[in-house]
């Protein structure tokens, strides 16, 4: 059985007497792509925030790594990495000089092969010594995510990553993802494109009105779907049809 790499009991958090988090349970193991899913506003960042030790929680428990999120932050920050909504590159400095910078800090063997490596991965060679200031908004994004795969960290928090990605860098980014949890790194994913969640995740699940209303893999969540009428063919469900249709069920409730 596989090391438990995340592990989250009875999470809690208010915003000015406003519930976000209502008593969060889940786990993650080592080695999974974790996908979180939920609408706007339904608490992803909160929890990732929490997790990252950025933001304390009212109440309940939290492990990273087998570090306790609230007692031990300082572990939980060496064992992580963390890309969030906005990309946080240093714009004085070029592309290759930043992951320089990351590589450094994290006393990673040989910074200039890791740093040469990761600008070929995500299509910034041919930018690598222009100042940051001068690339796109996608290109930043691009910049932002391979900074945050910098030396393999055990568990990789990525918040909506391929927001403002084109087409063939998100691909890039979930076959990068894909290699990480090959070799043993836990990802702890959010998103809005589930598409994306149906390619990548090991484990699916859906935050709702402060809980965790279901989780499991694709094929369980399925399950949960009413079964496909068969015409010609049986059509095979959606994970966006999916999630539609259970969230629409605890809102009928």
């Amino acid at each position: 059985m596989k090391d438990i790499a995340i592990q989250v009991k009875d999470l809690k958090k208010s915003y000015k007497k406003i519930e976000v988090l209502k008593g969060v349970n889940f786990d993650a193991q080592r080695g999974e792509i974790f996908a979180l899913l939920g609408s706007n506003g339904a608490g992803k960042t909160t929890i990732v925030k929490i997790l990252s030790t950025l933001l304390k929680a009212d109440s309940g428990s939290a492990s990273v790594c087998g570090f306790d999120v609230f007692r031990q932050p300082e572990k939980v920050r060496e064992s992580i990495s963390l890309t969030g909504q906005f990309t946080a590159v240093d714009e004085v400095l070029s592309g290759r000089e930043n992951l320089l910078m990351i590589a450094k800090l994290r006393s990673v063997a040989n910074p200039a092969k890791v740093a040469d490596s990761l600008l070929e991965c995500f299509g910034l060679s041919d930018a690598a010594n222009r100042r940051a200031v001068t690339y796109s908004g996608g290109m930043k994004r691009r910049l932002d995510i391979a900074m945050s795969l910098v030396g393999a960290p055990a568990v990789i928090f990525l918040d909506e990553p391929t927001t403002g990605l084109d087409p063939e860098a998100r691909i890039e980014l979930w076959k990068a993802v894909k290699e990480l949890a090959n070799g043993g790194t836990t990802i702890f994913l959010t998103t809005q494109y589930l598409d994306e969640a149906e390619q990548l995740a090991d484990k699916i699940a859906i935050l709702h009105g402060g809980v965790i209303i279901t989780k499991g893999t694709l094929t369980e969540l399925k399950k949960q779907f009413p079964p496909a009428k068969v015409e010609y063919i049986e059509k095979q469900q959606t994970l966006e049809e999916i999630f539609l249709h259970i969230v629409g069920k605890k809102e009928g409730k």
